[in-house]
């Protein structure tokens, strides 16, 4: 059986000559060009056809297609431009539903991935399988008039003072702290502060505690947040005291653990305060201690024998002392960690679970911060026990007391601009900055610029950095520079000025710092931040989000900086990157992520998990 001949396509003018074979074996050439234009005409005729073909005849006016097509589908001349482009609409909006799904299901899969289960829990209960289903009882009760209010009356107070609280059996908001069942000396205490009513968190947080419910507190830098777990612990302890009296070495029955010293030492300080008020007022004493790095064991010692009721702490000091065996945690059933995120973040979870495994039964767990992103509230709450969780404020979101201003300092101008920046306020005035040696630097410069100066960092002694502080908040120095250890819920009075000499790698650091300033009712702060081109530019883009949310003029060199992730930021329940709360990236994006992922790559093979691995606060 004969082949049929081969089609091929006719050559070149200039390759055309006769070689003796039959031109009929050859096809017209078509030019790259022609033919592209021609498929796409196909294509046009291909979708016009399928949209007709519902509403005509098509055994009638099939043939009449064929003839016409090369004609009339490559163009679309029959059909109106309004109606193309909402057909091109319809297509683009199914493409950008699709994205945005695949881009939700990759943020899903990370936050599972990242996950750490039953963080909070001991490595005994974990072993054991414990698990606490209901919460600590407690012998408070709200007032018969409050718990006979209509629940739609408790949402309105809740709504008017913007508390978002979920959580089952919630107890009820109270707005003032007599109809809390405080005794006289507590509010004796309260008036002399000039405390007048509670904040927002206090309303619904106080309540909440008093009740042995666990918490998630959320609130922004200088809301109050410190007294919604000091009173409460106090109250517990004095009920201890009063019904069976502490004896040698037993305690504490309240622990509170702190990221700085600094902070350790405020919150301690603020207990002291209202327990020497409730002496006064004819109750027994509260004894309290306090464990920080840099100064001697001896003092905490001392107190321990003779029975403590509450014991604030540093991660560092508190797990020496629990290795020791200086402190037992058997009597404990109060757990505070405040600023919770920075204690569980960063690769510090095996340290906290440490502390954990030294409990010996049940507690009450109350967790604080102004920046808890959603992955740390996601494991956190998976381990306490029927949490309430209380928002005031998006987490992680600025002070609206503060006014925030970015400027563009070059990197050897910064120092010299200072002096002109100290200007804007009157002091007091705070200078933070991310290295030990610029606070130093900036530290010597303005001493000899004339400027009453105190700084603190890590690398200086525990005495030198208390004397700091105290002179500071005396207002006896103008001001203080110091590295983040300063950032995180030291309360100082009246301060006017927050000045960023560097912008931080993380934005939550951000937010501490200038929650420094404006952070009594009513008072307004300012906030002054240095950028350069050695920023990082993730960082810049969740500080122009930032700026946008708070709404804060953003300078023209920050307003012009975009990325390609931009168009994904209010996906889902959740705005920015569900890991570290950043507004100007997602989680697909997260720097802080990458570290800690590879950091963990570094260790793995190496690292002894069984080992104390707290850092030196």
């Amino acid at each position: 059986m004969e082949k049929p001949p081969v089609k091929r396509y006719y050559r070149r003018e200039e390759e055309s000559e006769s070689d003796g074979e039959d031109d009929s074996n050859y096809v017209p050439y078509v030019p790259v060009k022609k033919r592209r234009k021609e498929q796409l005409m196909k294509l046009g005729r291909i979708v016009q056809l399928t949209t007709e073909a519902s509403s005509a005849n098509k055994s009638s006016s099939e043939n009449e297609h064929d003839e016409e097509s090369e004609e009339v589908w490559g163009r679309k001349f029959n059909i109106s431009l309004l109606d193309q482009h909402t057909e091109l609409k319809k297509i683009a909006e199914a493409k950008k539903v699709s994205a945005v799904e695949k881009q939700l299901k990759e943020e899903e899969k990370i936050l599972e991935s990242v996950a750490e289960k039953k963080a909070l829990m001991g490595v005994a209960e974990l072993a054991k399988g414990i698990q606490y289903e209901d919460p600590i009882q407690t012998s408070w009760k709200p007032p018969a008039f409050v718990l006979s209010r209509p629940e739609t009356r408790h949402a309105a107070l809740r709504q008017k003072l913007r508390i978002l609280v979920e959580g089952e059996s919630l107890p009820p908001p109270i707005a003032s702290f007599r109809d809390m069942k405080f005794p006289k000396g507590v509010l004796v205490g309260l008036q002399n502060k000039g405390i007048r009513r509670p904040t927002p968190i206090q309303v619904q947080g106080l309540p909440t505690v008093l009740s042995g419910r666990d918490l998630i507190g959320i609130a922004f830098t200088g809301s109050g947040k410190t007294l919604v777990f000091v009173l409460p612990i106090i109250m517990f302890c004095l009920e201890q005291e009063v019904r069976l009296p502490f004896i040698r070495n037993e305690g504490p029955y309240g622990l509170i653990i702190c990221p700085s010293r600094e902070l350790a030492k405020q919150t301690h300080d603020i207990i002291q305060y209202f327990c020497n008020h409730l002496m006064t007022s004819g109750m027994p004493q509260i004894r309290t201690c306090i464990a920080i790095g840099g100064t001697p064991v001896s003092e905490a010692i001392d107190v321990i024998q003779r029975g403590v009721h509450i014991m604030v702490a540093t991660p560092g000091r508190l797990m020496d002392m629990l290795d020791k065996k200086i402190v037992t945690l058997d009597w404990c059933r109060y757990l505070v960690m405040d600023e919770a995120d920075r204690m569980i973040d960063m690769g510090f979870e095996e340290d906290v679970r440490t502390i954990f495994s030294f409990f010996k039964g049940q507690r009450q767990t109350l967790l604080f911060s102004a920046t808890m992103p959603k992955k740390i509230q996601n494991f956190a709450r998976s381990a306490l026990v029927k949490p309430v969780t209380i928002n005031v404020g998006r987490a992680g979101a600025a002070s609206m007391n503060v006014t925030q201003e970015v400027e563009y300092v070059k990197q050897e101008a910064k120092i010299v601009y200072l002096l002109d920046c100290l200007q804007k306020t009157a002091p007091p005035v705070l200078i933070f900055a991310e290295k030990k040696q610029d606070v130093d630097a900036i530290h010597e410069y303005l001493l000899l610029k004339g400027v009453e100066a105190v700084a603190i960092h890590g690398g200086k002694d525990q005495e030198e950095r208390s004397r700091a502080v105290e002179g500071f908040r005396k207002q006896e120095k103008d001001v203080l520079v110091a590295t983040d250890v300063a950032s995180k819920g030291l309360d100082f009075s009246n301060v006017q000025h927050v000045i960023n000499y560097d912008m931080p790698d993380d934005v939550e650091n951000y937010v501490h710092r200038i929650g420094r300033t404006g952070r009594s009712e009513g008072t307004k702060g300012l906030a002054t931040t240095f950028i350069n081109k050695s920023t990082d530019q993730s960082v810049l883009l969740d500080l122009k989000h930032l700026l946008i949310e708070a709404k804060q003029k953003v300078p023209p060199f920050l307003a012009e900086l975009c990325s390609e992730s931009e168009k994904y930021l209010d996906l889902g329940d959740s705005q920015g990157c569900s890991y570290c709360g950043g507004l100007g990236h997602r989680i697909t994006e997260c720097l802080k992520l990458e570290a800690v992922q590879s950091k963990q790559a570094s260790n793995i093979g190496r690292r002894d998990y069984l080992s104390n691995t707290a850092a030196d606060y």
